[in-house]
């Protein structure tokens, strides 16, 4: 399992978006710039992030998107599932059918994965995330990085 560049890109442009929130609707066109990603794969994201009620789109001059909900309030999770992208390491879609019909031996294995992958990104919210940048002194083009506090606690082999 991995996580595309469909997650990716949501989870960044989203943070980009929530970073300037405040000051009114932010255009797709200075995301994709600032993230450097494409206008129209930024499109297709918001799209969907906004039929999922993830974020909302003001029209006319001076329009663009705005979050739907409080930052606090998004999670990870939230902004992943929203664009489609699978966060599963089974076989079988969870079904439990991957060795004809029954789960296979290690489907268990998988399962788990799947469980604490999405308990760990529904703990982490977008807020979180912003916050995390503006410790860092986080200029409108820098990497997005996580909160000290949620990256300590990770093992390290």
């Amino acid at each position: 399992m991995r996580l595309t560049t469909k997650g990716r890109f949501a989870v960044t442009a989203m943070v980009d978006l929530a970073m300037r929130g405040g000051k009114g609707p932010v255009t797709l066109a200075g995301i994709s710039e600032r993230q450097k990603i494409s206008l129209s794969y930024l499109e297709q994201l918001f799209g969907k992030l906004r039929r999922n009620n993830v974020v909302a789109s003001v029209r006319g001059p001076g329009g663009g998107y705005c979050l739907a909900r409080p930052a606090n309030k998004i999670s990870m999770v939230d902004i992943i599932t929203a664009v489609d992208e699978a966060l599963d390491a089974t076989n079988c879609g969870t079904k439990g059918n991957c060795d004809n019909g029954k789960p296979c031996l290690t489907h268990d294995l998988w399962f788990g994965l799947n469980e604490s992958i999405h308990e760990y990104l529904g703990k982490i919210n977008l807020q979180q995330l912003v916050d995390g940048q503006s410790k860092a002194g986080a200029s409108d083009s820098s990497p997005i990085m996580m909160p000290k506090s949620e990256t300590s606690s990770r093992v390290t082999a």
